[in-house]
């Protein structure tokens, strides 16, 4: 707080001298009882200002910690809709890149085979007949 020369209590107590043709001494004391409730309106309105000061301050300084660390959890939240946005398509895609890797370009130059009617094959018949592991 600045420096002041007087308080409200030194104003109350101060005492002037009295002279012959000096001020009224009543009307002094109202004036300078008006000062002091002044003073005292101007003391509290300073303190609550500071009051005020520090715990804006205090949340200034709570929210800029805040929005330092706000951009590191904000960049992984912006990466997670992006991996999470694989579609279908990408997956097929992924995929038969893959497969032409793994099995080489022969997928891509072997045209696809013709569907004919399927060929059935006759069960191998079993060179002994074991009577004990045939179930009718």
């Amino acid at each position: 707080m600045a420096n002041l020369i007087y308080n409200p209590k030194e104003i109350l107590q101060k005492e002037f001298k009295s002279k012959m043709r000096g001020y009224d001494p009543i009307e002094v004391d109202e004036f300078l009882d008006n000062v002091i409730k002044d003073y005292e309106a101007f003391n509290k309105e300073i303190l609550a200002l500071q009051e005020e000061n520090s715990r804006l301050t205090a949340k200034l300084d709570q929210a800029s910690k805040v929005s330092q660390t706000m951009p590191s959890r904000s960049a992984g939240m912006q990466e997670a809709p992006k991996s999470a946005a694989v579609t279908n398509f990408d997956i097929l895609k992924r995929l038969s890149n893959l497969e032409r890797e793994v099995f080489g370009k022969k997928l891509d130059e072997t045209p696809a085979p013709t569907r004919t009617a399927p060929v059935y094959e006759s069960a191998p018949q079993p060179s002994h007949d074991n009577a004990e592991t045939r179930q009718f």
